[in-house]
């Protein structure tokens, strides 16, 4: 186990969730990608905009892409941290 199972494991228990219910690749893709191209403080908050989806029925796959694509096609001049 990684650190990142291990920690996942402890906080579904904390939580009362399954850890194999938690796509763990696909939220730290969603927050990469909205780290690097739209701002760093909006990778914490759209990885929970995305658990908040999920939490009412969205697909986890769908939504992450959904909010993958808007920060690919955020405006430069709207982000914070893109590089020039």
């Amino acid at each position: 186990m990684t650190v990142m199972d291990d920690w996942v494991t402890a906080a579904c228990a904390q939580l009362g969730l399954d850890p194999a219910e938690v796509p763990v690749p696909t939220v730290l893709d969603l927050a990469r990608d909205v780290a690097h191209q739209v701002l760093r403080p909006g990778a914490p908050v759209s990885a929970y905009l995305l658990g908040v989806a999920v939490g009412r029925g969205a697909d986890p796959a769908d939504a992450a892409a959904r909010l993958s694509d808007l920060a690919a096609t955020w405006p430069v001049e709207l982000g914070g941290d893109r590089p020039d």
